[in-house]
């Protein structure tokens, strides 16, 4: 099976070395790797450069986009510019971030995971940080939920779920669109990457409303966005922002914003969503 991999990267020399360190460590190396230096005022792309130089399945696209960092859209709209240059030779395509450690195993154990079920459409590992000197586990989503910083996708399955939305929420439709095609989505505790940069770190006061705005566009509806709103506010430790996410679903019903899904893939989402809340109360 080949893989390819797209990076979106936004001032990441501090972090991006290592990141591509640990892939030209991979005991089953990329076919190609696409770094997509999205405006960046420091040394990405110089770093980059160096490596492609030395590492032949190694590239450097540059993109210009506002400096605003808006959770998800921008990332997306990064990860479709490097995912154009590409040719359809891949089995498995993936979304990486620029600021992670993988284990060298990484790729072959998702590659033997996909190979094992033909109807796994999504896999990936989870995401440690570092907090006093030790690496925990980020815990801030359910343990069958892929973090979005490193995606891995089997060609079929993306191309069903219509490639990545470019919205905050992109990371929890792929997965729910995935699974009302049939797809599988799988998760291996094995697989410990060290996250080295906090999700959320750079979200200002716009970007959280765009959670509930994220929450109203996936087709949640206003019960399960309470339920999910609440939980997350809680696993971030922080109980006012169940407000800001409440005020951005209102928001963004008010203003009619387009969903990330067709009407019967909401009801799907809804029906999903719900069976598995009570799954964990029951």
């Amino acid at each position: 099976m080949n893989y390819y991999i797209v990076i979106p990267a936004h001032n990441e020399e501090a972090f991006i070395a290592l990141t591509l360190d640990s892939l030209i460590s991979q005991t089953v190396l990329p076919k190609k790797v696409v770094i997509v230096n999205d405006n960046s005022t420091d040394k990405t792309a110089e770093i980059v450069t160096a490596y492609a130089k030395e590492n032949p399945f190694i590239s450097l696209v540059n993109k210009t986009s506002s400096a605003l960092h808006l959770p998800g859209s921008k990332v997306i709209q990064a990860f479709h510019k490097g995912f154009e240059t590409l040719d359809e030779e891949y089995d498995v395509i993936v979304k990486l971030d620029a600021d992670l450690i993988l284990p060298n195993n990484y790729f072959e154990t998702i590659l033997n995971i996909f190979e094992k079920d033909a109807t796994i459409g999504i896999a990936g590992g989870f995401a440690y940080i570092e907090k006093n000197g030790e690496w925990i586990l980020e815990n801030l989503t359910d343990k069958d939920h892929i973090r979005g910083a490193f995606k891995a996708y089997r060609k079929a399955c993306f191309q069903q779920i219509g490639n990545l939305k470019p919205a905050m929420g992109w990371d929890t439709v792929d997965e729910l669109l995935s699974k009302f095609y049939g797809w599988k989505v799988v998760t291996d505790a094995s697989l410990i990457v060290k996250h080295l940069k906090p999700t959320g770190a750079n979200y200002n006061k716009t970007a959280r409303y765009k959670q509930g705005e994220a929450f109203y566009t996936l087709g949640y509806g206003f019960l399960i966005t309470s339920i999910a709103s609440a939980k997350l506010a809680m696993m971030k430790k922080k109980p006012l922002l169940f407000l800001d996410y409440i005020k951005g679903f209102w928001k963004a019903k008010a203003a009619k914003t387009p969903l990330l899904v067709t009407e019967e893939q909401a009801k799907f989402i809804r029906k999903y969503r719900l069976k598995k809340m009570k799954e964990k109360i029951f």
